[in-house]
Order: C-alpha cells, then sequence, then structure tokens
C-alpha cells in the first residue's frame, strides 16, 4: 500500500466518498464547519485503487484529524493513514494531534484510544448546536444510540509510542 498526499485530481472521488460516509461535503467539529474540498489529506492506494483517506486541519502548532475513512474496515488501511499522520506531524514539530468524534461512534473511539490516544474532554449535548450547522447530522447513530455529545480524543506526539 502507499501513502500520498492529496491532490486536485482526487477531489472529485473525495467529494463523493466524504458525502457517501458523511452524508455532505460539510463536516462540524466544536462549532466549527469545514468543507471537505478545502482540508489537506493523505491517501492509501492499493494497485491504484484509493483504500482510504485521512483529512486534517493544522492550526496553532496542532491537527485536528476531520475524517477518517476506509473502504474496508480492520484491514490496516486507518492505521497506515494514521502513522502517516504521525510521521508528518513530528516533521513539523506539532505538539498533538486530536479529533472529535461523537458518543455513539464506538468504532472510533476504540481505534484512538488502541493508537495510543486519550480521552480528552466530553462536551455534553453539543450536538444539538451542531445539527444548526449541519441539519443531516442523524439523530440515532450506530448500534441505535442517540447521537449527542462531542469527545475529543488527543495524541501528545512526542509522547507516541510506536503503532
Amino acid at each position: 500500500m502507499i501513502v500520498r498526499k492529496i491532490i486536485n485530481k482526487d477531489k472529485y472521488w473525495l467529494k463523493n466518498q466524504i458525502i457517501k460516509e458523511w452524508g455532505s461535503t460539510r463536516i462540524v467539529t466544536r462549532g466549527k464547519i469545514y468543507e471537505i474540498e478545502n482540508l489537506q489529506g493523505i491517501i492509501a492506494e492499493e494497485s491504484g485503487n484509493k483504500k482510504g483517506v485521512i483529512t486534517y486541519h493544522v492550526k496553532n502548532n496542532e491537527c485536528e484529524i476531520i475524517t477518517l475513512n476506509t473502504m474496508q474496515q480492520n484491514k490496516g488501511i486507518g492505521t497506515t493513514l494514521l502513522q502517516e499522520l504521525i510521521k508528518k506531524a513530528r516533521e513539523y514539530n506539532w505538539n498533538r494531534i486530536w479529533c472529535i468524534t461523537t458518543n455513539d461512534n464506538t468504532n472510533a473511539l476504540r481505534f484512538y484510544q488502541k493508537k495510543g490516544f486519550i480521552l480528552k474532554a466530553i462536551y455534553p449535548n453539543t450536538i444539538r448546536e451542531s445539527r444548526k450547522l449541519k441539519p443531516k447530522i442523524p439523530l440515532i447513530g450506530e448500534n441505535g444510540i442517540p447521537i449527542r455529545d462531542e469527545i475529543e480524543v488527543e495524541l501528545k506526539v512526542s509522547l507516541n509510542r510506536k503503532l
């Protein structure tokens, strides 16, 4: 598998993939709207086929993961993308990598914790405000769990162990 940065010719694929997975090219975290085409990202490919993508935003020497999508779970694609982002974080001396997920997303919470991320903060009932910015956020999420809260996970780059 190879990893590379997103380039202009990937934008159409990325837009369609994010709409399929997220319902819109608009991603909301902590009250901020991100348009997917304005984000940096890394794509994983195998034999010319796109297998996954991670998008992110860097501000104040911190990297926020905005989306992480793989075409197949439990194949090491997400880990490969995250490892590449951590390499980039070390190269640019970013302090931390963090992301927001929702309380229903137990797969993401499990994935990030297995990779060394810690639970940094829970923001109760914040999805109500996020729905004002992105009404397509469903009321019920994975495993029938009502989507209500945002959960922040973080990885201090300098403390990161090998994944």
